[in-house]
């Protein structure tokens, strides 16, 4: 495994623990959903720390700022997916509270991130 910078990043690290309970979470949808919503929940959970990962290796702010937006857009996308996924009873209220403090938190710390690239 590559030692790169983007490891120490705290919005990595929260990205990959999203991750995580993205695919806990999904292990529980009905079969019938291993080719649709879970598959997008969990490739758009995999979506944010590939682009941080990517977007920190690129030379240009401009190349790194446009991978963090796309990090950002994976984000809401799981925020649009669970709440379709609530909607259908895939998931109850209260398994959403905790992660939705973390999808706050890390899109608070993405959006920084863009700001603050240059």
């Amino acid at each position: 495994m590559l030692n790169l910078n983007h490891k120490k990043l705290e919005v990595w690290k929260e990205s990959i623990e999203l991750v995580k309970v993205i695919y806990n979470i999904t292990a529980n949808f009905p079969k019938s959903e291993l080719f649709g919503l879970s598959s997008q929940l969990r490739r758009a959970g995999v979506s944010i720390a590939s682009n941080i990962a990517e977007g920190c290796s690129r030379k240009f702010s401009i190349e790194r700022k446009r991978f963090f937006e796309i990090s950002r857009s994976s984000l809401v996308e799981i925020d649009t997916q669970l709440e379709i996924s609530l909607q259908l009873n895939y998931v109850k209220n209260g398994e959403l509270e905790i992660l939705s403090e973390s999808i706050n938190k890390l899109f608070a710390k993405l959006s920084n991130l863009i700001l603050k690239t240059n």
